[in-house]
């Protein structure tokens, strides 16, 4: 029997619950309405848009066979039937009928539904800040935005800027400015580091140091007070500067558009978000939700979690429209899987980070690794770095985060973990996963199982060692004459650091450890050093062989202290 199904919101998770219920149920109707007057587009190819990397926002709305997802293409293709600038004003389940009011011309009007899916997604967080609605301010989330700060910087009216949030839009915003444009531009983050709670602080640093590195300026653990400026903004204030500014964008998450929602008495969640189970059926059956208005499980806490993402939309959307014609497709959570890139370099990571795991109530430890992302024999080769989350006792993996390179080699990596983290394995599933292998792309022993072996051997406590943070605080205790610091690689490499650090940095090639032991200190905590961290975990273990347990490996080595932003 055809039924009607109403869904209120036409971004990502509508249209595909709409079309996908449509190839199902091809003699039912489907009435989809949204506020603005663009459907359909991706949301997340906005930043690449500004950039120049995507040359024409009409991109962004087409399909992949070049055509316009607008009102006449849902009708003549996929035959749903749209509503644009129309806005549900509210709903009576009792009666299943939903409320519109059409934003441009006051007209009212009641869509009877048999199902009713609510996909409003969500609205950039404001602060309330004075000065906000300043002409140059913006927010970045739809393409009309998108077209106005480009419209401005490609008429030369934009020198200056500040991103204010260090989140995934505010530093893909910033590299946008400075790559593509050359704005000088200033990021502004109230935590003490870029990507809060998603990576470590020493990750964050080495992408930080990167985007330094191509002229983008950041301010960590500051608070804006206002936006000021005579009509069009001219500056930022903030609890420790004044910052010149032709154009500020405010980046600092979303809320969840749950008001339609929550008026109609279905339950959301305290934080904002609907509520849905597994099925995304809201507490009233013939009502469902998702994306980036609703809230689902994460897999990992079992703790409910708002994840914003297109990627998750679209596949809700497929589940949903599956269910409105009866099926009994489920989606059973998230582990909370990112990219971003960061001009060469990128940012990934799956499930918790540490401090996420430790405020999760997780006895978590976390092992650092860097390694070639490939043979070391092939011309192509890059460093990548792994942070493996692991919980003590069960030893399971929590969470994979890394930096690296912009292409594709690291987030294979993230995404091979992100596809078995929901069924809770374990540090030896990682060490003996199989991987495709060539050395093009890969080594023998990949570095994926080498970090999970690397937190093998931290549990074992065969390598006892710290990450570049806690090296910062025991070089900057040197002086005090409690720490050797012994480089374990060849006298050429370690040269250039005994002449500058003559009375600590020492130097006995890991291969002459045994020979050499007289030259080790007894009274004195020893730091071992390598490139890579790899040598100096032998030389540990030769150390440890013979009675020297003070002994402290440096995670990563002087190839992560580099990417650190350290200077010895």
């Amino acid at each position: 029997m055809s039924q009607h199904v109403v869904v209120i919101g036409g971004v990502a998770l509508g249209p595909k619950a709409a079309c996908r219920f449509k190839r199902i149920e091809p003699g039912s109707k489907v009435t989809m309405l949204d506020m603005s007057d663009l459907i359909s587009y991706g949301g997340c190819g906005i930043p690449y848009y500004v950039s120049g990397d995507v040359p024409d926002a009409e991109a962004l709305r087409t399909t992949a066979f070049h055509m316009i997802r607008d009102e006449k293409f849902f009708d003549e293709v996929k035959g749903v039937d749209v509503m644009t600038r129309t806005r549900a004003t509210m709903i009576d389940r009792e009666k299943k009928q939903v409320c519109y009011e059409n934003v441009q011309t006051g007209e009212t009007g009641v869509l009877d539904y048999d199902k009713l899916v609510i996909a409003t997604g969500a609205t950039p967080r404001k602060l309330g800040l004075p000065g906000e609605n300043l002409k140059g301010v913006h927010y970045v989330s739809n393409p009309h935005d998108a077209e106005c700060i480009r419209a401005s910087i490609s008429k030369g009216q934009v020198g200056t800027a500040v991103v204010i949030g260090a989140g995934f839009i505010g530093l893909e915003m910033a590299e946008a400015f400075a790559d593509m444009w050359g704005v000088e531009t200033t990021v502004v983050e109230i935590f003490d580091q870029i990507m809060p709670r998603l990576v470590s602080p020493t990750l964050a640093k080495m992408g930080m140091e990167h985007m330094e590195e191509k002229g983008v300026r950041f301010h960590l653990g500051e608070s804006v007070k206002s936006i000021e400026g005579d009509g069009q903004v001219q500056r930022v204030v903030t609890d420790k500067r004044t910052i010149e500014a032709d154009c500020v964008i405010i980046s600092v998450g979303v809320l969840p558009n749950d008001e339609v929602a929550r008026e109609a008495g279905l339950k959301c969640h305290e934080r904002g978000g609907i509520v849905v189970d597994e099925m995304m059926r809201t507490t009233d059956p013939d009502i469902y939700s998702g994306g980036d208005c609703a809230v689902i499980k994460h897999q990992i806490t079992g703790q409910p979690l708002f994840l914003p993402l297109g990627s998750m939309a679209n596949r809700q959307g497929r589940i949903i429209g599956n269910n409105l014609a009866g099926g009994e497709s489920s989606f059973d959570g998230a582990v909370g899987s990112f990219v971003v890139k960061l001009f060469e370099t990128s940012l990934a990571g799956t499930g918790l980070s540490l401090g996420a795991a430790e405020a999760a109530g997780f006895d978590a430890f976390s092992v650092m690794l860097i390694q070639l992302d490939r043979a070391h024999f092939y011309p192509t080769k890059e460093l990548m770095t792994l942070e493996l989350v692991v919980e003590r006792g069960t030893r399971r993996v929590l969470g994979i985060q890394g930096f690296g390179s912009s292409g594709d080699a690291m987030v294979g990596r993230i995404n091979a973990v992100a596809a078995i983290l929901k069924f809770k394995p374990a540090i030896d599933d990682i060490s003996n996963m199989e991987l495709a292998y060539a050395p093009p792309f890969s080594s023998a022993m990949d570095i994926l199982n080498s970090v999970a072996n690397m937190a093998d051997n931290a549990l074992r406590e065969m390598n006892r060692g710290v990450g570049p943070v806690e090296f910062e605080k025991l070089w900057a205790e040197r002086e005090a004459g409690d720490y050797c610091f012994i480089d374990c690689r060849e006298h050429a490499d370690a040269q250039p650091y005994m002449e500058r650090n003559p009375e600590h940095w020492h130097n006995i090639p890991q291969g002459e450890i045994y020979k050499r032991l007289n030259e080790v200190p007894e009274d004195k905590t020893c730091v071992l050093v390598c490139n890579t961290g790899a040598r100096s975990y032998e030389a540990q273990i030769m150390l440890t062989h013979k009675g020297r347990s003070n002994v402290v490996n440096i995670h990563g080595g002087m190839a992560a202290l580099k990417k650190y932003g350290l200077e010895l």
